[in-house]
């Protein structure tokens, strides 16, 4: 049994009057109790270090010696009961030497402090039946005011057991029902010969960062003016979207092969827009300190204008979307760490791919449009979609921004690993968007890039900060429908609405979390929004306006 350190398992006010006569070498302490003797303590040297040992763990400190507690007695009481634990944890002694000032050689002596006899000690007088049980104010674990402060890993590991004992119930009963539905060309098929355009048109995409490298070189040297490097890099950051544009809606591709093409042309667009706004960012410092004014220095940062090829080279393969001429690094590749996360990538990738065949699939192909048929049917298909939908999104999560990011930042050796933050703790739409992204391609990443490349240059231009955060979520819709509708060669603006309607969602939750001051409200409200209403949705309205197109060109 060890003694707690909170203040209930202090010593306790005893009946017993204790009464100390001091020598020049030995302290005695008499403690009359009921049937025991007087007992001789030991010397006052091994007294005073017992009864700091026991005020260590015992007692609360105070560095007044006058102090009062919060139950109204004084530190001096405690340091008299601190005395009367020590004595009276002392064993009774026969004749084997084992009691007395420090002496013999038996178990449970004070001079050796002993854990035994210190427990002696609070069995019998700390936990006596005259001490108080109940000293202050406490919240139950899961009361409203005490949930958040308390540990709650035994209830996420009973979660985490429920979670695999019933979803592997209804795997085996799917398999009894249905049958293996994963086809035979998941993974490959005659078809995806066919898009070897996009595959070239992915390995050409590497001539944009050079021709923005080329333009930078040239305005190093003086050789073009700043209104021609701002016109050429438009040029290029827009031929780098619209290039992968034609190539996919002048092929019959499919569309994981589009969705996959337009995420790295977008990729490349934020970088190469990253690279020429920090570029001329950069050259505008170093003329103005060329005239002498110190705003580099006073911001304590390395603003040299300085083009170099491998540091353009490394900033468009690194995990981020903001360059700077230099990155914090680590020292060294963990190649066993980036095999175990190789296998758990694998694994959880097998995973989404049996979820989508197995369920998703035949959820989606057993449905009608939600916009054309009965309404509690059109209802009844969300429902039973959120839940695959959302199995899939969050291991889409942990492969993608976990995972992968990860592995990519080792190899590497990328120091600055916040890919994302905890936004499952997001009580508003616009807390999760700020702690997931602003676009979510790349998560924290983008969200860095949105307030460095847009949002503040809005702010510095004089624009609202209203007006700044619509056009942020502007520019996120606009990508969100390319990488989307172009695959499928379907222009609704269904992502792209999807999108804005955040702004509104944003302005709503905010109000209702402000109105209920109840960070739970709004959390709730956040996974209702996202998981229930807005992705099973989506999946349906895209799936059969895909099917229609399909069946008219047929």
């Amino acid at each position: 049994m060890a003694i707690s350190d909170t203040p209930e398992s202090t010593g306790t006010t005893a009946t017993a009057s204790i009464t100390t006569t001091t020598t020049t070498t030995t302290t005695t302490t008499t403690i009359p109790q009921v049937g025991s003797d007087v007992r001789r303590r030991p010397s006052a040297t091994v007294v005073r270090e017992v009864s700091d040992s026991t005020s260590k763990t015992s007692l609360p400190e105070s560095s007044d010696n006058s102090a009062v507690r919060d139950d109204g007695e004084s530190c001096d009481d405690d340091r008299n009961r601190s005395t009367a634990v020590i004595e009276s944890a002392k064993p009774t002694t026969s004749g084997n030497g084992s009691g007395g000032g420090g002496g013999g050689g038996g178990d449970n002596k004070i001079g050796n402090f002993d854990d035994r006899g210190t427990d002696f000690a609070a069995v019998k007088l700390a936990y006596r039946p005259s001490a108080p049980a109940h000293r202050k104010n406490k919240e139950s674990p899961l009361s409203s005011d005490a949930i958040f402060r308390q540990s709650h890993a035994g209830l996420f590991n009973l979660c985490i057991v429920v979670l695999v004992a019933v979803n592997s119930r209804l795997i085996i009963e799917n398999l009894m029902k249905y049958g293996w539905l994963i086809r035979t060309g998941f993974w490959f098929s005659s078809r995806s010969l066919s898009d070897w355009p996009l595959f070239m048109c992915c390995l050409t995409l590497p001539i944009f960062p050079a021709a923005s490298f080329i333009v930078e070189k040239l305005v190093q040297q003086k050789y073009i003016s700043e209104p021609v490097v701002v016109l050429l890099h438009i040029i290029i950051t827009t031929a780098s979207v619209l290039y992968p544009v034609l190539v996919i809606l002048r092929c019959d591709s499919a569309v994981l092969s589009g969705v996959t093409l337009m995420l790295f042309a977008s990729i490349v667009w934020l970088k190469l827009v990253s690279y020429a706004h920090t570029s001329y960012d950069m050259r505008a410092i170093a003329k103005s300190n060329e005239k002498g004014d110190v705003l580099a220095s006073t911001l304590n940062m390395d603003c040299s204008y300085c083009v170099d090829f491998k540091c353009l080279a490394y900033f468009m393969v690194a995990p981020t979307l903001c360059y700077q001429p230099s990155y914090p690094r680590t020292e060294c590749i963990r190649k066993g760490w980036v095999a175990r996360q190789l296998v758990k990538l694998i694994i959880f990738t097998g995973v989404m791919g049996f979820i989508i065949e197995q369920y998703i699939n035949p959820i989606v192909k057993n449905s009608q449009h939600p916009l054309k048929g009965d309404l509690l049917y059109a209802i009844e298909r969300i429902l039973k979609l959120s839940v695959p939908n959302l199995y899939v999104w969050l291991c889409m999560f942990y492969c993608l921004f976990h995972l992968w990011l990860n592995i990519l930042a080792e190899l590497l050796q990328f120091g600055d690993r916040e890919f994302y933050k905890d936004w499952w703790n997001a009580k508003t739409v616009e807390e999760y968007w700020r702690m997931w992204n602003m676009v979510s391609f790349f998560s924290q990443p983008v969200h860095k890039w949105m307030i460095r490349h847009i949002y503040f240059p809005c702010l510095r231009n004089g624009i609202p900060k209203g007006v700044a955060v619509v056009i942020a979520f502007l520019v996120s819709a606009v990508f969100h429908e390319l990488c989307i509708a172009v695959p499928c060669h379907i222009f609704k603006f269904w992502a792209f609405f999807g999108i804005m309607i955040q702004v509104p969602l944003v302005l709503i939750t905010n109000y209702l979390q402000n109105k209920f001051r109840n960070s739970m409200v709004g959390n709730m409200i956040f996974w209702f929004i996202f998981c229930i209403l807005g992705q099973p949705m989506c999946v349906l309205l895209y799936y059969h306006d895909l099917m229609n197109r399909k069946g008219k060109h047929e």
